[in-house]
């Protein structure tokens, strides 16, 4: 009887001094807001809008995800459609992972990379073709894959809101579309970020 105590015992005591990647209490929040990414797409001065938000572990790690399309109209000389240019269309987005260094400062910087997909179509330039759907019919589409690697100095500027500017790298792959290269879809970028929620 005084073993199984003892064992008991021992055994308690293990199960209250094990690790765990979580701590036992800690804090958690989340945020989502807009960005604006200013990069290069066929070698023309573009603009990506699209969004981004994500749960907040620890004031430092962050599980997420965001996405992102072309603005501008883009044509394609290469391929033609009924004798005129294609416009390019060209979106993407995936799971975010960053990590928040110094989170407390009122100036803190973070890395991030995101890791997804996307799509890029040619459609009609003179009048898009509407479906049934409710959409437009692409004349030629192709599924790609996206990693976007980034660096982000952020500003707090209230306990709620906070903004952040950064640089990135979209790495581009899959396409074979005639007149778009995966390299055409490649490119650094400047990004802005406004992030409301609880931080």
């Amino acid at each position: 009887m005084k073993r199984i105590i003892l064992i008991i015992f021992l055994f308690s005591i293990s199960a209250f001094s094990q690790e765990t990647l979580l701590p036992e209490h800690f804090e958690s929040g989340g945020f989502g807001g807009p960005v604006v990414k200013f990069t290069q797409i066929q070698g023309e001065n573009s603009v990506l809008i699209g969004g981004r938000g994500g749960w907040i572990i620890g004031h430092q790690l962050i599980l997420g995800g965001g996405g992102y399309g072309l603005a501008n109209s883009m044509d394609i000389p290469e391929y033609q459609i009924n004798n005129k240019p294609a416009e390019m269309h060209f979106g993407y987005g995936g799971l975010e992972l960053e990590y928040i260094i110094h989170p407390t400062n009122l100036v803190h910087s973070s890395v991030y990379c995101l890791f997804g997909g996307g799509v890029v179509e040619y459609a009609d330039n003179d009048g898009l073709k509407w479906s049934d759907s409710g959409g437009y019919t692409a004349t030629a589409m192709d599924e790609v894959w996206v990693i976007e690697p980034a660096v982000n100095a952020t500003v707090n500027i209230a306990t709620f809101f906070r903004i952040s500017t950064g640089v990135s790298y979209r790495m581009v792959g899959g396409t074979k579309l005639a007149g778009t290269s995966n390299s055409d879809l490649s490119g650094a970028a400047v990004n802005l970020t406004f992030r409301f929620g609880k931080f």
